[in-house]
């Protein structure tokens, strides 16, 4: 039975406590910490956790754990992955993991000196839906891939953007591309991972906030593939779509936060001679939702079988690269390449390019 700590009390927080009660056989969350020491102990209380802790330093050292779950604002990932990973602990830390390139490094440097790994929260790689397409892309079932939509149309009100922490580049590291489409963007960049061009355009359009509200991005792919990425938080009619023409089928997902089988669809040229094999092709052999649930249970396979989680390491470096260079992008009215910041580049120390 692995131990499990919590760092933060927030809303999100709740999906932390329902994804270890949902593997109760094989975890159990033993203490929390929080900086309000009253929503701390209130916390614990609602969620009978056994106890809570008034600092990480206590916490860490007290409970010792085999995983920490951060649930805290983006600004403090970095440094509270790190101190956990040192602590020997592995992490799973909510979405935007960390603000740039430089940070991703010493979350990686802090990985080789404990031998253990530090996860991203994107939940919808872990959906039975998501895990059929990329079996279907990998056997090269569907083809070549040639056109793609990754789309994340979201509302937020100002009340949204009132929250502290929200709409500023030191805090929130980012507006709908970082805290909205992050989720669909790395859904879309792991089914298609060799991206290597992105000339994107960010604006604010509907918010007084130093972050965009809206996002477009055109991406080019090494197969030859053309995708387009749209992320806002000013649509009122929300929606998110992941669309991915193939040689040999269209794959579809439209939900709004989180997908099961039933959001898929799958559909063949008409009168294509593999039409009948494709019925096939879109029956999912089993249905999981994508939660914090299934991404949990997938990090403690991971952590039995002593191997890097799936979202860890160069699979969370390939969204967060393609986010800062999208970013980079948009702010030089240029093409940005894949692998082309470096660390005498701002945007190595910042997604904004300008934040020390």
């Amino acid at each position: 039975m692995k131990r499990a700590v919590l760092i933060g009390a927030g809303s999100i927080a709740r999906q932390h406590v329902s994804a270890v009660r949902a593997c109760a056989d094989r975890v159990q969350l033993v203490a929390a910490h929080d900086l309000d020491r009253a929503r701390a102990d209130a916390f614990c209380a609602e969620h009978a956790i056994p106890r809570a802790h008034h600092t990480v330093e206590e916490l860490l050292r007290a409970e010792r754990p085999d995983l920490v779950l951060i649930c805290t604002p983006p600004a403090s990932h970095t440094t509270l992955s790190v101190q956990s990973l040192d602590a020997g602990a592995w992490v799973l830390c909510e979405k935007p993991l960390c603000g740039s390139l430089a940070e991703l490094d010493q979350i990686e440097a802090a990985e080789q000196r404990s031998d253990a790994f530090c996860s991203s929260v994107v939940q919808n790689r872990f959906g039975s839906g998501a895990k059929h397409v990329k079996r279907l892309i990998e056997d090269g079932t569907l083809g070549r891939p040639m056109v793609g939509l990754c789309q994340t149309t979201w509302y937020r009100t100002e009340a949204y953007y009132a929250v502290p922490w929200h709409g500023r580049w030191a805090s929130a590291f980012g507006g709908p591309t970082m805290q909205l489409g992050i989720h669909t963007m790395d859904l879309f960049l792991w089914l298609w991972p060799d991206w290597e061009e992105v000339t994107a355009h960010a604006a604010t359009l509907n918010h007084q906030m130093e972050v965009e509200d809206v996002s477009l991005a055109l991406v080019r792919f090494g197969s030859g593939a053309l995708a387009s990425v749209i992320n806002s938080a000013v649509s009122p009619a929300q929606e998110t779509v992941l669309r991915l023409d193939f040689e040999r089928a269209t794959v579809e997902a439209k939900y709004l936060y989180r997908h099961t089988n039933a959001d898929w669809r799958l559909t063949a040229p008409p009168n294509a001679a593999w039409e009948e094999e494709a019925t096939q092709w879109a029956t999912i052999p089993e249905d999981v939702p994508a939660s914090h649930a299934a991404q949990l249970a997938g990090l403690l396979d991971s952590m039995e079988r002593g191997e890097r989680p799936l979202v860890s390491g160069p699979e969370a470096r390939r969204t967060i690269e393609f986010t800062t260079c999208l970013y980079k992008s948009s702010a030089s009215d240029a093409a940005v390449r894949r692998g082309s910041i470096g660390p005498q580049d701002p945007y190595y120390r910042s997604v904004s390019g300008h934040v020390t």
